[in-house]
């Protein structure tokens, strides 16, 4: 049976919660696989070094609590901390990639890059290690939620998609194509060494139980102001099945000039012409599936004035119309 993914076309510059540059994805768009994974490599690839000596007056708007401007949140205690940096005491830098893994230190561009490094409490941070992540384990008695074993670290709920996403990042952002830049790999297992890194079925499980939020998306967009790149997973969730779990075939059998929507702007009925065989499915701006049908024309009259956006997909892949459709 052919595996199909859905995409979820997602604009948040409309409520103010991304800035993704006009085209920055479109060498993505349309692909899965590992010809997705090498489209956003060479898309977030060779950003702006910071050192690690800098990153610490960096994080502490990268992590600000939204609730206290002079604080940030640790991300496995998720406690409430002054962001004044006192030289570790209070909080310090976790490399959610541990940095053994791949061995490049606290040197630029892995060791300083703000995509996977948080403030942590220091003694918590100590207790993760360069461990791998997985479910499970003894519950830890400083970070509450938290879980680990010999070998892994569960991070609490509300992170848990957090974390995923800087791994997929790093992932995809070293490749080992540059000089001096290490080549680093998921894996489904615990008890790695070297640049690989576990368990990427957990990792998956916690991106789909923990999505994007708030926050993930105010620190994607503080980190693109002074890296040059942005995290993907954040800016499309969507990716992270479409290069895991790709369908047989990168392609769908519908051309796009095959699809007609009208009429934009649109009152009581929306018509979305295309090929048989084929299922419509109509999303909010934040990536919320409202609707799926199979014929031309779906009822839209109970929708609130606002901004969506149709997908058309069949059995092998999935097309999209990059149009957005205004209801009055």
């Amino acid at each position: 049976m052919k595996k199909t993914f859905t995409i979820l076309l997602m604009l948040f510059a409309i409520n103010g919660f991304s800035q993704i540059p006009s085209g920055y994805y479109n060498s993505a768009e349309g692909l899965a696989g590992d010809a997705l994974k090498s489209a956003l490599h060479n898309i977030i690839d060779n950003h702006t070094e910071k050192s690690y000596n800098a990153i610490r007056y960096i994080l502490d708007e990268t992590d600000r609590d939204p609730n206290n401007s002079n604080n940030v949140i640790l991300i496995y205690k998720g406690s409430s901390v002054s962001g004044v940096w006192d030289s570790g005491a209070t909080w310090n830098r976790e490399h959610v990639w541990a940095k053994s893994h791949g061995d490049f230190g606290t040197s630029a561009p892995a060791g300083s890059d703000l995509h996977h490094i948080r403030p942590a409490d220091p003694s918590v941070n100590s207790s993760r290690g360069n461990k791998d992540f997985d479910n499970g384990g003894t519950p830890h008695h400083e970070a509450i939620g938290c879980f680990h074993d010999s070998d892994s670290w569960e991070p609490r709920d509300e992170v848990k998609g957090d974390v995923a996403r800087m791994m997929f990042y790093m992932a995809v952002r070293y490749e080992g194509d540059v000089s001096g830049e290490p080549d680093l790999e998921l894996v489904d297992y615990t008890g790695t060494s070297g640049s690989i890194f576990g368990k990427l079925s957990a990792l998956r499980q916690w991106h789909e139980q923990d999505p994007v939020d708030d926050f993930e998306r105010n620190r994607n967009n503080v980190i693109y102001s002074h890296q040059g790149n942005r995290n993907p997973f954040i800016d499309h969730p969507e990716y992270v099945e479409a290069m895991f779990n790709p369908p047989s075939t990168n392609a769908s059998l519908i051309e796009k000039d095959a699809i007609e929507i009208y009429p934009n702007p649109v009152l009581n009925e929306l018509n979305v012409v295309a090929p048989e065989n084929t299922t419509r499915e109509l999303y909010t701006i934040i990536g919320e599936k409202l609707k799926s049908w199979k014929e031309e024309t779906i009822d839209v009259s109970d929708l609130d004035a606002g901004i969506y956006f149709v997908i058309v997909k069949d059995n092998f892949g999935v097309t999209i119309k990059n149009q957005k459709i205004i209801k009055k």
